[in-house]
């Protein structure tokens, strides 16, 4: 534990007892807290809980509007590769360190990627940066490593093993040791699903991909007709706390250039059938465990999987991190009924004293579940050319005519007021000056209301992503520059 903190004394120092002297506490708090990263998205909202709550962005979806978004004026260009890359020219900037030092005391730097090299930066400068470390992160990372712990905790994956194939003759001796069948769904141990996974059904399938497969740890599952849910949750000292269920979008052409990348998210109520609910939080509960006894804590991301056969609950994949899901988990009725998830993670870093029964709060979030409806699409470039953007829709809350065309109706600075399907917040990304490029995130929309049903996207889905992408203006260049899509993953 660092020395106390400002914020260890909001309350005279004493132990936090329940939800009304933990919302206290961060309505009060006087330690610096800061979300860095390329936009303020996936805690967009936290500042209306926690005060002394800061972004700071490369990007400004707001162009200076937004009273706790700091964005650096002076900005030269980088050629980044990741946003770890941007993170951690953040974190040097002089900009950023001469607004970080105004803000008093010892800023608490939560993030969603970072490396190595983030934590020296931080210890360096006098930041406490309040995640896991890299080494411990990077290793729960590989899907072999989840799969191993999923089964130690009584938490398992969809049938399947572990081993390496140099042919394709070799991949169906794997899945014939394991009796998987010849349709099969392969995966490498690190990266994005919809990058690092593959259908393998025949040698034509194992040919396309075989250069990513060959020379790596492979996880060789059988395919099963499946239904997929997303779940963030929090590892505290007192049990581990487990958000709202939500179904992922994903390979959808008008969103994303990438097969069966993540491109957003429906939050309903039948996300999970009450039965597969329960099963899916004793699921992450159990795997959340496992990960405590590894000495994680705070914030992770679990996909799910459900063998629409069989109604088995599977563990799918581990995010070990803030999420591309978090602007959903932190908008819940348990949220408001409570606090928002990402408060937890908080309370694991900062030097306080509480208590809170993690039993009774799963089973009052599980209840809420019934009553909320969320959606957000992550809207990426999906076509090949390379444009310089000259006009871009604002950041902020717009709306969809009776006509099917979408208006701006005004600036604001999240989506925490958005009450009906017809309204929607979009968050811009990439702006005028910027570029469009395959995989270029240009902008998030956050509605209520489902944006996917069995049959597809609906027809408000479609209407939004068309009247967003409409008010883009672009030219071509005769010679681009080099480009690397970089913001978000889930």
């Amino acid at each position: 534990m660092s020395e106390a903190t400002p914020a260890s004394r909001g309350l005279a120092g004493r132990r936090l007892r329940g939800i009304a002297e933990i919302r206290t506490f961060f309505r009060t708090n006087t330690q610096p807290v800061v979300f860095l990263s390329p936009t303020a998205f996936n805690l967009l909202g936290i500042d209306r809980w926690v005060r002394d709550f800061h972004y700071v962005t490369y990007y400004d979806s707001w162009d200076g509007a937004h009273p706790r978004v700091f964005t650096p004026q002076a900005k030269p260009y980088v050629e980044f590769g990741s946003s770890e890359e941007i993170n951690n020219y953040l974190l040097r900037d002089p900009e950023v360190r001469a607004f970080l030092g105004r803000l008093g005391g010892r800023p608490k730097v939560a993030t969603v990627f970072f490396d190595e090299e983030t934590e020296q930066i931080c210890a360096d400068a006098g930041y406490d940066l309040i995640l896991p470390s890299h080494e411990l992160r990077n290793r729960l990372d590989s899907k072999i490593e989840t799969t191993r712990l999923g089964n130690e905790a009584g938490a398992p994956s969809v049938p399947n093993v572990i081993g390496t194939a140099t042919t394709y003759e070799g991949l169906l001796d794997l899945a014939r040791s394991a009796g998987l069948g010849t349709d099969l769904v392969v995966q490498t141990p690190y990266g994005d699903s919809g990058k690092t996974t593959f259908f393998v059904a025949d040698e034509d399938g194992w040919d396309r991909n075989a250069e990513h497969m060959v020379d790596e740890q492979l996880k060789v599952m059988k395919r099963i007709d499946n239904k997929a849910a997303a779940v963030e949750a929090c590892i505290t000292r007192h049990g581990t706390v487990v958000g709202p269920f939500m179904t992922d979008l994903t390979g959808y052409p008008e969103l994303t250039p990438y097969q069966g990348g993540w491109c957003g998210n429906d939050l309903f109520p039948d996300a999970l059938t009450q039965v597969q609910r329960a099963a899916a939080i004793d699921l992450v509960r159990r795997l959340g465990n496992r990960l405590a006894q590894e000495g994680y804590k705070g914030f992770f991301e679990v996909d799910v999987l459900v063998d629409l056969a069989t109604d088995e609950v599977y563990l799918g994949e581990l995010n070990p991190r803030i999420s591309g899901a978090s602007s959903m988990t932190n908008v819940t009725a348990g949220a408001y009924a409570d606090v928002p998830l990402f408060l937890f993670h908080l309370l694991e870093y900062l030097d306080v004293e509480y208590e809170v029964d993690v039993d009774e709060i799963n089973e009052r979030w599980r209840d809420l579940a019934a009553v909320d409806v969320w959606a957000q699409l992550i809207m990426k470039e999906p076509t090949d050319q390379v444009e310089r953007i000259l006009a871009a829709p604002r950041t902020g809350t717009y709306e969809l005519g009776q006509d099917g065309s979408l208006r701006f109706l005004r600036v604001s600075n999240d989506w925490h007021e958005i009450t009906h399907e017809d309204e929607a917040f979009f968050m811009r990304v990439y702006g005028p000056g910027d570029y469009r490029f395959h995989g270029a995130d240009l902008g998030i929309l956050v509605t209520k209301g489902r944006m996917q049903t069995s049959a597809g996207l609906t027809e408000r889905a479609r209407r939004y992503i068309s009247g967003i992408r409409d008010a883009y203006h672009s030219e071509p260049l005769p010679e681009p520059p080099a480009l690397t899509p970089i913001a978000y993953v889930k």
